[in-house]
């Protein structure tokens, strides 16, 4: 990542406000109990301390962010990152905490789920759930079962592929497709947009607006029960949503199902590939797919971090959050927090309580979460039963990258 890739993203140097204090007393708490850090309160260094920080936008934070991680949530939970134009959050419990502190928002400009506050978000989330549940769920559920088996079939054919190129990239965008009803023929122009920065803060704009509009007239003019049906029947107010406000919400839902998740279900292969015994142990009891993708989303989410801006003073392990501050939430941070998971690193599809950070929490939880489980647990069980000599290519090994949004680049098997 360059900083000019963040630029948008950050407030004006004057409005972070001074830098993080001395002072850090706060008795934290998490499900697993007490968190002990090694640095006692008063200990804490300051932003300007002598040791000097790499930042999040350097490329080598990027090419691994894992050490920076570690190094601030042991010494500096709240962190002052000036080329990157942010305050960090590293420790699990202050990065649960911040995702759902509604003194902390989406920062603009923006027109997703995320950028909604109070009674509009809870009443616009409240639109999808008919679409998301019941016998739309269920035929939504055939629907990707059967293209995650056409596609894992494709593959069987082969003696070598790219899962992230052939498999990851398409479920997900079927999957949204379907779940608001556009033209299955769509699948394509979707993945590509996801290739070309759609994610689930909208993106690509200009591109989305001009695919959707048309399909909001149509849907206007011949309703239908589907997710983008629920949207164009909404009403705000006594009116209907705007187009504008429309393409906003959709772009968000086919992001989050096209982007995010294929990046999950790229991480959640990698990490059952890099696992063989695991793997064997899902293929041998499918119903540990869902602890699989529970215990992935934990140790490498698609959405490494999640920016807010704080409305007020927000009083944090390390310090205080000044008003008018861009807030990094490392949500890739958090879910390794030893503080938090024993042996943080290792992927153990039987870890109790993985944590559920990866799909946000509070008021932006994703709302396509049950849409994304759905996806993962199709596509998982459709490459097992294809696929039963899946593993590594000779002498591959998966590399992840970008820092925003992190996942492997490519899965390069052998089928056979």
């Amino acid at each position: 990542m360059t900083k000019a890739s963040v630029v948008r993203w950050e407030e004006p140097r004057a409005a972070t406000g001074a830098r993080p204090g001395t002072e850090w007393s706060p008795a934290v708490l998490c499900p697993s109990g007490p968190v002990s850090y090694p640095y006692a309160p008063g200990s804490y260094p300051r932003a300007g301390a002598a040791t000097q920080l790499p930042s999040l936008a350097s490329p080598r934070t990027a090419h691994d962010p894992f050490p920076l991680y570690r190094t601030l949530r042991a010494t500096r939970p709240l962190h002052l990152d000036e080329p990157f134009g942010a305050w960090l959050l590293s420790r699990y419990v202050d990065v649960r905490t911040a995702l759902a502190d509604p003194r902390l928002v989406a920062p603009p400009p923006g027109r997703t789920f995320t950028h909604l506050e109070a009674d509009t978000h809870a009443d616009q989330r409240a639109l999808l759930a008919p679409a998301l549940q019941g016998r739309a769920l269920a035929a939504l559920k055939a629907s990707v079962e059967r293209t995650a088996y056409v596609l894992a079939c494709r593959l069987a054919r082969r003696h070598e592929a790219d899962l992230v190129e052939e498999f990851c990239h398409w479920l997900p965008a079927a999957a949204v497709v379907r779940a608001l009803g556009l033209p299955y023929e769509a699948t394509a122009h979707v993945a590509d947009l996801c290739r070309a920065g759609l994610t689930h803060l909208g993106g690509a704009p200009a591109a989305m607006d001009a695919f959707l509009r048309p399909q909001i007239a149509r849907r206007r003019a011949h309703p239908k029960d589907d997710l983008l049906g629920a949207l164009c029947a909404a009403r705000a107010d006594g009116r209907p949503l705007s187009d504008d406000t429309v393409c906003g919400l959709a772009a968000t839902l086919l992001g989050a199902g096209g982007d995010a998740t294929a990046r999950a279900l790229a991480a959640l292969l990698a990490n059952l590939l890099d696992h063989p015994e695991q793997l064997a142990l899902v293929r041998a009891r499918p119903e540990l797919v869902d602890a699989a993708w529970a215990e992935s989303l934990r140790r490498d989410p698609a959405a490494h971090v999640v920016l807010r801006r704080a409305l007020a003073p927000v009083p944090v392990s390390g310090g205080t959050i000044p008003a008018g501050a861009t807030v990094a939430c490392l949500v890739g941070a958090a879910g390794r927090d030893a503080a938090r998971f024993a042996d943080p690193d290792r992927y153990d599809l039987f870890r109790a309580a993985p944590g559920q950070l990866a799909h946000g929490t509070g008021r932006h939880r994703c709302p396509g979460i049950q849409l994304a489980r759905l996806t993962a647990d199709a596509g998982l069980r459709a490459l097992l039963a294809a696929l039963p000599s899946m593993a590594w290519a000779p002498g591959f090994r998966p590399a992840h990258e970008g820092l925003l949004t992190r996942s492997p680049a490519a899965l390069v098997v052998r089928l056979r």
